[in-house]
């Protein structure tokens, strides 16, 4: 994708992809205290724990947030089960480690949790980018 941002507290890293984000607001609503997306810096990751940071990253559902632990390596290659969620009126999240072969022929690997559109109105296909918000998707 394009920049990323990353944010640390020492134990715990978390990266934000801004193309990736569609604006759902899980982590707003989760942790209220540390994602503040008025402010700048908008993530204030002193302001929880290691452990709910990583829970509330782990629900993002469009995988925009993703952490590794500073003291662990290759955290990127870690695998997950894949798990198929259809969401409702929203994307299809797709837990787990896949490989997304694009239409041109370029593949990439994506972790953790990706979100697939499912009402054909991204500008980011295969991905969602909330579009169905906007066409008030029914489905």
């Amino acid at each position: 994708m394009g920049k990323t941002k990353a944010y640390s507290n020492g134990d715990v890293t978390i990266v934000w992809e801004p193309e990736a984000c569609i604006h759902s607001a899980i982590c707003v609503k989760g942790l209220g205290e540390v994602f503040q997306p008025k402010e700048k810096p908008w993530i204030k990751i002193n302001a929880a724990s290691t452990e709910a940071l990583v829970n509330q990253v782990k629900a993002c559902p469009s995988g925009a947030l993703s952490y590794y632990m500073n003291d662990e390596k290759n955290n990127e290659s870690e695998s997950l089960e894949t798990k198929v969620e259809v969401r409702e009126n929203g994307p299809l999240l797709v837990y787990g480690t896949l490989k997304v072969t694009h239409k041109d022929g370029k593949e990439e690997t994506k972790n953790r949790t990706t979100a697939f559109c499912r009402c054909g109105a991204s500008q980011n296909k295969p991905y969602c980018d909330g579009a169905h918000i906007d066409h008030q998707f029914i489905g």
